[in-house]
């Protein structure tokens, strides 16, 4: 009986099943997977066809809520529901071919129930699995929500006491309290534009136009120069070729960059420096953010552009700074990469394709006007030259 075959076969079953996993995952078996749900799986369903041989029913609802357990399991441990029912397949064509193999028949009954049983796991699997994933949804947008508030309500208490104090007019607006009052609602700013930028690219809208990189910098620095001041540090970047360009939407980009200066200038220390360095080659452009917060801490770089993950002793923020950058990267076909310098910072780098300039570049004023094909193509790396 087919009952039988399953219990007597039941770890030949898994090292079939462990190999078809192999077979179509590049990656090898999911240890995660074989052990969970496949091996419960085949219990119950040597149990439910026992069932059915003597009494003409099968224990559906036995194997449903194993099925939704495991559906359950594998969201918790990062795998999908495609897994699980590729898994509960392979489960099925393990077993047809073994008994091929070994010449056991299949009765038409058996048949049916074995695959009965595999569509209920599958469904309830499924099921639950959705179930979970969109409580989860719920769950990280309640806790997005609550973070924006207050850190909302952080600022903007901070914001209304520094103003109450200058309002009294014993403290100066140039003083100590006018840096609180100015730091807060820079604060605020960012808060909002991050906001909207992680609004628009989880939407997916964008307004792809072509971006003069020398411009992009020089609005980038009015904002990135006002933080130095504030923060007490100090902010440097690089000339830009006027014929370098790229293609994306103005404000993905630039707040990318704005949110790579605002991370710098966060976990820099006071007097330290921070520095915005672009780089262009034939085909790509790198902007590069430098800054003095001592060395990347322990653990997988990977970590830092994740959603709600702060590190190191600056606590403020809704730690979406970095994630942005990525989501951003991407947008613009582009990719986001950090590099550690032990005991001085790091270096956080916006890697984008370059694209040409239009046919007419203006360089200066309406009669200053030069064709880009006059303009010398790019070879190497351009130099890095800091501002006065």
């Amino acid at each position: 009986m087919l009952s039988d075959f399953v219990a007597l076969n039941r770890a030949v079953i898994i090292s079939g099943t462990r190999a078809r996993v192999a077979g179509r995952s590049p990656s090898g078996p999911n240890e995660l997977e074989l052990e969970n749900g496949i091996p419960l799986f085949l219990d119950q369903l040597a149990e439910a066809l026992r069932l059915k041989e003597t009494t003409d029913a099968t224990d559906n609802e036995q194997i449903s809520r194993s099925a939704g357990r495991h559906g359950h399991d594998l969201l918790r441990m990062g795998l999908t529901i495609g897994q699980v029912v590729h898994d509960y397949g392979d489960v099925c064509q393990t077993i047809t071919a073994l008994a091929v193999e070994q010449r056991v028949p299949i009765s038409t009954e058996d048949f049916q129930t074995l695959n009965l049983c595999l569509d209920d796991a599958i469904a309830e699997a499924v099921t639950e699995f959705s179930r979970v994933r969109e409580s989860k949804i719920a769950a990280e947008e309640t806790e997005r929500l609550g973070f924006l508030a207050h850190e909302q309500r952080n600022l903007l208490n901070a914001a209304m006491l520094a103003y109450e104090m200058i309002k009294t007019g014993r403290v100066a607006v140039a003083g100590s309290t006018g840096l609180v009052l100015g730091r807060s609602l820079l604060g605020l700013r960012d808060l909002v534009d991050r906001s909207l930028t992680d609004v628009r690219l989880d939407a997916g809208i964008e307004r792809l136009e072509l971006i003069c990189v020398a411009e992009l910098v020089d609005e980038i620095e009015i904002g990135a120069s006002l933080h130095a001041q504030v923060r007490r540090q100090r902010f440097a970047a690089t000339s830009v070729d006027r014929t370098v360009t790229i293609e994306g939407d103005r404000q993905i980009v630039s707040a990318a960059v704005s949110n790579l200066l605002q991370n710098a200038f966060k976990f820099t220390r006071t007097g330290g420096a921070v520095s915005l360095t672009v780089r262009a080659t034939p085909d790509r452009v790198l902007f590069e953010v430098e800054d003095e917060c001592g060395g990347l801490p322990p653990g997988k770089p990977e970590d830092l552009f994740r959603s709600f993950r702060q590190h190191g002793d600056a606590r403020t923020g809704l730690g979406l700074g970095l994630s942005i950058c990525r989501k951003a990267a991407a947008a613009s076909h582009g990719e986001l990469h950090v590099r550690d310098l032990p005991g001085k910072g790091c270096v956080f780098t916006l890697d984008l394709p370059r694209k040409p300039p239009p046919p007419l570049l203006v360089v200066g004023g309406d009669k200053d006007r030069s064709r880009a094909a006059d303009a010398p193509p790019a070879a190497g790396l351009l130099p890095a030259l800091t501002r006065s």
